[in-house]
């Protein structure tokens, strides 16, 4: 409402000032399946309020320029020499604990495996707005899905990124089923990263003390969702982020970014630059695998920044059961616990804490806390 004096007179006129209709501006946008890109393409010189993220998602101060950075992990030899093994499981174990976050080296994927990834998942977002609309849904039980924010009508701001949700394990999709401009490269990268997760799951088993097999045997690595992210040039990079600030709800996330960099994590309440490391992969450690390790670990807030010059590529690859019919429970691992060190959370399938993850949306407040005891 609002109250103007007419004019030549000294009476008050009240005008009705249209209301901010937030729910028709995100089905707007959502109906062009056409995702940020298409608002890019489109020529907009001002980033839509709908994507106006609040003040609090940059309450932190960024860390520019630091010599503080997350633990970088050379895997070379882990397979073949006990000594090497037991040093770098030490690094895990510590870069788990204090970080949350850590890069790998020598890791086992082939550059040209990762590089023609990133090309593909570059060739699915920038083809025909056409092409792309023909797997457009909101339907998760499809196995390959093709939108712009997940939690676009619960989340408190919409990030600026588009995204493919290929479910890569344990039933993988049928070739048929996923885009042809990046069908072959999908099918072979998840093979490889399913590899790659069976490693990490047993140095992480071995960091809590535990049978190699251990976090294998309770089907840690029995789900992978891999999420490819076009977060496109952004002409207000004040205004919105590509990713608000979170932390990932699976039990382990391994991370394929490009070389135009963005990813931030949250360190001492300092937001921490993640700059692109040739041939490294970004891992951290997810919600559940917190829980179950009864803190032992950490799944840290992270986020993604927007900028002016570059549009950005990433893969996220989830190892989570969350899609499937499962009702195993998962609490605290029974062997870390002690009197010393009870229970801090309740049991929980799966499911269940993704479902209450979805409803809050990215909204930068842990689902944890409301599992805890």
């Amino acid at each position: 409402m609002m109250i103007t004096k007419s004019k030549g007179t000294d009476k008050e006129q009240v005008t009705t000032k249209p209301e901010y209709d937030r729910v028709s501006e995100l089905r707007a946008f959502d109906e062009t399946k056409a995702g940020v890109k298409g608002l890019v393409d489109s020529g907009i010189k001002e980033v839509p309020r709908m994507f106006h993220q609040p003040r609090d998602q940059f309450k932190y101060s960024v860390l520019g320029g630091s010599p503080v950075s997350i633990p970088v992990i050379d895997l070379d030899g882990v397979k073949k020499n006990p000594t090497t093994r037991k040093e770098i499981v030490e690094k895990v174990c510590n870069a788990s604990k204090t970080w949350g976050f850590f890069q790998v080296l020598n890791h086992g994927i082939p550059v040209n495996v990762m590089e023609e990834m990133k090309d593909g998942a570059i060739r699915f977002f920038e083809q025909d707005v056409k092409v792309k609309k023909q797997l457009f849904s909101r339907d998760y039980t499809k196995r390959v899905v093709y939108n712009s924010n997940f939690d676009l009508y619960s989340a408190p701001a919409a990030k600026w990124r588009d995204t493919v949700f290929c479910s890569m394990a344990p039933d993988p999709p049928m070739p048929e089923e996923l885009p042809s401009v990046f069908r072959d490269i999908t099918l072979e990268y998840s093979k490889q990263v399913m590899n790659l997760g069976y490693l990490l799951f047993e140095l992480l088993s071995e960091a809590l003390g535990l049978s190699p097999d251990y976090l294998r045997d309770i089907d840690c690595a029995k789900g992978l969702v891999m999420l490819s992210h076009y977060y496109p040039i952004c002409p207000q990079p004040e205004l919105t982020l590509g990713s608000s600030k979170h932390a990932d709800n699976g039990f382990l996330t391994v991370l394929l970014q490009d070389h135009v960099g963005g990813l931030q994590v949250r360190h001492e309440n300092h937001w921490i630059d993640v700059p692109p490391t040739p041939g490294a992969l970004v891992i951290n450690i997810g919600d559940l695998l917190q829980l179950i390790s009864n803190d032992r670990f950490t799944s840290v807030e992270h986020r993604v920044v927007t900028n002016s010059v570059s549009p950005r590529i990433s893969v996220a690859s989830f190892f989570t059961t969350a899609l499937l019919p499962d009702s195993k429970l998962y609490g605290p691992i029974k062997e870390l616990l002690s009197e010393e060190n009870p229970s801090k959370y309740r049991e929980t399938t799966v499911r269940d804490y993704i479902t209450y993850f979805n409803t809050k949306g990215l909204s930068g407040t842990s689902p944890l806390p409301h599992f805890r005891l």
